[in-house]
This record gives structure tokens, sequence and C-alpha cells, in this order.
């Protein structure tokens, strides 16, 4: 005669349900990273194919003023007779090439800057933690905007502004994550064994850090592009014939109910730019954070 234990009949459904919530979590993950990659990556794609080809020079006014979406112009034509698609194009460039500049600069003064108050003691830790809070504490937008000003309102003025801006946010971060680190009890031993400073940070810290690192670079990439559409905005970034998506919006102003493809265009693309690379920063997150795959989540 069999017995029936309510345990051994229940024991595998109770088990199978945490892996099942695991893998969907883990599902979503993909599908959050894939989805941010495929949206980003087709914006990056017209920006590079913006190199080798554009439809007109972005300084042909002969397509007439406000010409209506056609075979000739895929989006018509501005009020002073340029192609829109070609704008869009030449925007697309213009806002990637921001992005990536300011997240350089911005990681290389931003690591550097966090680094150096990770490791400094007393009155050096202080003065560098206040001079990184008051850089934080002044919008980037603002601080962007006073650094253009003192220089020309160029692209180039602008990268740098907002890295510069951006510098301090990641230098903060740096200083949390990395004084995370020194507290772990392998790099007291790692100093005790005569281990220098260059090889702990090369070796021990970098490594460790870079996963958080990587997810909060990501984000300052969409602000940056915010960031460079709201200079252009103000007369403050690329100068034309540059289209930046911000100066297109600007001029788009005064004709957006009899053209508005000319404002529609570049604020849909800046918008799904700015979403792509917020969905890529959340699946590198969940990706990469060891406690997450440690849960299986």
């Amino acid at each position: 005669m069999t017995s029936a234990n309510p345990l051994e009949s229940t024991a595998p459904t109770a088990s199978a349900a945490p892996e099942a919530s695991a893998v969907k979590r883990r599902a979503n993950r993909s599908y959050t990273l894939i989805t941010g990659c495929a949206v980003a990556g087709l914006i990056v794609l017209l920006a590079l194919v913006s190199f080798l080809w554009l439809p007109y020079a972005p300084d042909d006014t002969s397509g007439g003023r406000l010409a209506p979406p056609g075979a000739d112009h895929l989006l018509g034509t501005d009020k002073l007779g340029r192609d829109l698609f070609t704008q869009v194009m030449t925007g697309s460039r213009i806002a990637v090439e921001a992005g990536l500049g300011s997240v350089l600069i911005a990681a290389t003064v931003g690591v550097t800057l966090g680094v150096l108050a990770a490791f400094a003691q007393g009155w050096l830790d202080d003065t560098l933690s206040a001079f990184l809070d008051i850089l934080i504490a002044f919008p980037t937008l603002l601080l962007a905007m006073l650094i253009v000003a003192a220089r020309s309102a160029t692209l180039e003025s602008a990268i740098l502004a907002i890295g510069l801006a951006q510098s301090a946010v990641v230098g903060r971060v740096v200083r949390v994550l990395v004084k995370r680190v020194l507290a772990q009890d392998y790099i007291t031993a790692a100093r005790t064994s005569g281990t220098s400073w260059l090889q702990i940070t090369a070796g021990h810290i970098l490594p460790n850090i870079w996963p958080t690192l990587v997810v909060n670079l990501a984000l300052q990439f969409g602000l940056a592009v915010l960031a460079e559409a709201g200079l252009s905005y103000l007369g403050l970034g690329a100068p034309p014939p540059n289209a930046s998506w911000g100066g297109m919006l600007q001029e788009a102003q005064s004709t957006f109910t009899t053209a508005p493809a000319g404002a529609l265009a570049p604020g849909v693309l800046l918008v799904l730019l700015v979403i792509g690379v917020n969905l890529i920063a959340d699946g590198l997150r969940d990706t990469l954070d060891p406690a997450a795959r440690g849960r299986g989540v």
C-alpha cells in the first residue's frame, strides 16, 4: 500500500516557483538591455551614416521655404529651405559626440578626484569632498552655461563644460565606492604586505567599482545629451550650419503649426535616445550587480 506524503508532493512545486521567478526576472533584464541597445543603436547608426553620407549639404537652402515632406525631402524643409532630414542626421551626430565626449571628460576627471579623495585623510579629504559638494550644488546646465559663456559658443566648449560639470557627480560616486573597498580586510592585508597604492588601485579598487561606475556613466550620457540640447536651444551650443536637436527645436517654435516636423523629429529622437540609454543603464545595473546575480534575480 502506497502512503501519500504531502511534503513529498508539494516539495517540487515549492522549489520550482523561485526558479521560475528567477528565470522571469533574468528574461526581463535581458529584454530591458536589448531594447535599450536597439533604440539607442538605431540613433547611433544614423549618426555614423551622417559621417559618410547626407541627403543634402547642411547649408543647402535650395529646397524652398517650409516645403512639406515628400520624395525630395523626407521630412520637408525649414524656414530657410534646408532639408530637415539632413539636419536630423547632423543632430544625431552632434548628440552622440556630446554624450561620448562629456562622459569621457567626466570619467577622467571624476575618477581621478574620487580616488584621490578616498585615499586622502584629514583636511585634504574634507577639502576635496567639499569641492565636489559645491560643484554638485550647481545645476549641470547652469554650470555649463557659465563655462560656455566664458569661452565661445562651440560644440567643443559645450562638451568641455558638460563634462566638467558632470565630473563632480562621478567623483562623488567614485569616492563612496572606493571608501567601501578600502574598508575591506583584503585591502588591509595588501597594504600590510607592502603593495603600492597604484597596484591596489589597479588590482583591487577599479575591478570592484567598475560595474557601478559603468551604470552611472551610462546615465550621465543621457544627461549630457539633454544638457547639450538645452545649451543649443539657448544659442550656446554648436553654431550654424551645424544642426543640433536643441537648435532645431528653437528654430521650429515659430513654425510649429505650419511645419510640425521641424520640432517633432528632433524632439522624438532626443527622447528616444535618452530613453534607450536609460534602459541600457537599467539593464547593465541588474546584469552587473553581483548581489543580484547571487540572489538569482
